[in-house]
């Protein structure tokens, strides 16, 4: 296979260039990836309703979400480590994301710096925070987002510690420490000699561009796996959004509900937005899937705030179930990252122009003709 036709065609790609702890690093969840597989399995088993001989001549894809007008009701979720899987990898995701006229979220801990990527996209581009020990960190972190122009703020909730995640052990990435770890990762890398000059030699990927101040220059993933274990504070509660809320006074998206109640409490801190999502499967196994969580979430407060969802999709028809189910955006994250890994922007941005054609056919075959019309009546109901 040398083209793709889909998202998970782009996995096979990336699977085959990336070096095997890489993969099974953005591939992989937590535990037996029960959570996982049923992210998954449980969007494709929601059926919609096919509606013939409606006038769909035009189909509105745009929409509009924290004040942002965008093409697609889409954006690029954060995703640790993604600019290991291509040179400068956040850089070149955020200028297909801005071509694409969506936004593409950057992680904390990310390869490229804010700036960076703040140099690199054409568009203001969010920002994914955790709540992290040191809130001095965390205030110049946030300065750094304002002065690169973020538009929001995605607070992550769900990693108050890092889940158990089988495959990072077996891979190498996690399960062997120090210079065992080193020597395996290497040995995997050399096996990938495409990835090891693109990324290795001229992505120079020798720091984690936001944590550099302070894990130093020279930080490596070892530092990185390090840091997660040892800065995410545990200790955070719904009172601590006070403190970000007196440092960032643009929108403030929680991302990590799976809960009701917990949802509600997000309206009580004043939340512009939630993420219904568990992580992408990689925190608690055995919880609901995004998809069966959403609709109790969104009835209970799709009206006071802004819903979004990730989790499972592969597709613009998954992007259309999860807004069926009451999202009003769809982040993607494995998606996209596979694409990246194996074309780089170019894959980012073709892969959004199959998510654009898949979402047209299904609104066209549902007698939809624009995404502020799409809602629990295109479902079929059991």
């Amino acid at each position: 296979m040398t083209k793709a036709a889909s998202a998970l065609d782009y996995r096979e790609l990336a699977r085959r260039r990336l070096p095997h702890f890489l993969f099974e690093y953005i591939d992989g969840g937590s535990y037996a990836e029960v959570t996982l597989r049923r992210n998954v399995a449980d969007l494709e088993a929601i059926a919609l309703r096919q509606r013939v001989l409606c006038d769909v001549s035009t189909i509105d894809l745009s929409t509009s979400l924290f004040g942002e007008e965008m093409r697609l009701p889409i954006g690029l979720g954060p995703i640790g480590l993604a600019g290991m899987n291509a040179r400068r990898g956040e850089a070149q995701a955020a200028r297909a994301a801005a071509k694409a006229g969506i936004p593409f979220c950057l992680s904390t801990v990310s390869l490229c710096a804010l700036d960076e990527v703040a140099k690199a996209s054409t568009r203001p581009f969010w920002f994914q925070l955790y709540m992290i020990r040191d809130r001095g960190f965390m205030v110049d972190l946030i300065a750094q987002a304002k002065a690169a122009g973020c538009t929001a703020l995605l607070f992550t909730v769900d990693l108050p510690l890092p889940g158990t995640r089988y495959r990072d052990m077996r891979s190498g990435l996690s399960g062997a420490p120090g210079w065992r770890g080193d020597v395996r990762r290497t040995l995997q890398a050399l096996a990938r000699p495409g990835w090891a000059y693109d990324v290795g030699v001229r992505g120079r990927p020798h720091q984690l561009g936001n944590l550099a101040p302070v894990l130093g220059k020279a930080s490596g993933l070892g530092d990185y796996l390090g840091w997660l274990r040892d800065n995410f504070d545990a200790s955070c509660t719904w009172a601590d959004l006070d403190f970000i809320r007196k440092i960032w006074d643009g929108p403030i998206i929680i991302k990590g509900v799976l809960d009701v109640d917990d949802a509600r409490s997000a309206v009580g801190a004043g939340a512009d937005g939630i993420v219904v999502s568990n992580h992408g499967g990689r925190q608690l196994d055995g919880v609901l899937s995004s998809a069966r969580a959403l609709p109790a979430i969104a009835d209970a407060v799709g009206d006071k705030l802004t819903v979004l969802a990730d989790g499972g999709v592969r597709s613009g028809l998954d992007v259309v179930r999860l807004m069926a189910l009451g999202a009003k955006g769809v982040l993607l994250g494995r998606a996209w990252v596979y694409a990246l890994a194996a074309s780089g922007e170019a894959g980012v941005a073709h892969v959004l122009e199959l998510f654009e054609a898949e979402m047209k056919v299904a609104l066209t075959l549902t007698g939809c003709t624009a995404v502020r019309d799409i809602n629990q009546d295109m479902l079929v109901h059991d």
